[in-house]
C-alpha cells in the first residue's frame, strides 16, 4: 500500500462526531489511529474490526484502553464484506459495559441508519 492510497471513505454520523467530541485526547488518538486504518487498510484485522453476528453489513470498531472497551457501528454501504467495500459509515460509539448495553447501541445503531 502506498503511504496516501485509500480504500474506504468514511463517513461520520452526527451521533457518531458528538460522542468523538466528548472523549479525551487520548481515546480521540487511538480513534484517529483506528480511522486511519478503515481508511487505509484493504485486509482488517479482527482486533480492530469484527462482524455483528445475525445483522448484515453491520460491524464494530474495537478500541481498547486498559480495562476500557470501547466500541463504534459500522455500516458497510456499498458491499456486505468489509473488506470489499469503499464507503463506510461510523453511525455511534459507546463504552461497552455488558452484554444488555452492547445489544441496547446495536439497536440504536440500527434506527440511526433507518433515519438516514
Amino acid at each position: 500500500m502506498k503511504k496516501d492510497e485509500t480504500y474506504r471513505e468514511i463517513i461520520f454520523t452526527e451521533e457518531f462526531e458528538q460522542f468523538l467530541n466528548q472523549l479525551d485526547n487520548k481515546i480521540k488518538n487511538k480513534y484517529d489511529d483506528a480511522i486511519v486504518l478503515l481508511r487505509g487498510t484493504y485486509v482488517l484485522n479482527t482486533k480492530f474490526v469484527k462482524k455483528i453476528v445475525g445483522v448484515d453489513q453491520l460491524y464494530e470498531l474495537r478500541i481498547s484502553i486498559g480495562y476500557n472497551e470501547y466500541r463504534s457501528i459500522i455500516f458497510s454501504i456499498d458491499h456486505d464484506n468489509i473488506i470489499q467495500a469503499t464507503k463506510l459509515i461510523l453511525l455511534n460509539g459507546f463504552l461497552k459495559k455488558g452484554t444488555k448495553d452492547y445489544r441496547k447501541e446495536i439497536k440504536n445503531a440500527i434506527n440511526i441508519l433507518k433515519r438516514l
